[in-house]
């Protein structure tokens, strides 16, 4: 599907489809985490099994109101233990499919919030 944000900002992710995301234009098949404020980055995870808490403490670092964790193809919700990072800095994470944490990142970006997404393809 393709997608167009509202207003142009730094970097959104301007399409996506099955084991991919375009972000900026530019073709990404594995796992990353874009950013409001830093842009694109690797995200070292390939798959839900293999999430462990040091890969949210990474995320947790960044300047940021909120977290979308895109799960992959279907919502799957991270063990609470993981999420910790988060909940010590009081800061927002919302978990959803890759379509949806895809469309919910470029809205909030757009707003000027600073969001990132983490997302697993």
């Amino acid at each position: 599907m393709k997608i167009h944000p509202d207003t142009k900002h730094s970097t959104s992710i301007t399409a996506y489809g099955a084991g991919w995301v375009a972000v900026g234009g530019q073709k990404v098949t594995s796992s990353f985490i874009v950013s409001t404020e830093v842009g694109l980055l690797p995200w070292d995870c390939a798959r839900f099994e293999d999430l462990t808490l040091a890969h949210f403490e990474q995320i947790a670092q960044m300047d940021m109101e909120l977290l979308i964790f895109g799960s992959g193809n279907t919502i799957r919700f991270p063990a609470p233990a993981l999420m910790l990072p988060f909940y010590r800095r009081q800061l927002g994470v919302e978990t959803m499919d890759i379509g949806a944490a895809c469309r919910t990142y470029n809205f909030l970006a757009a707003e000027g919030r600073k969001v990132v997404a983490a997302i697993l393809l």
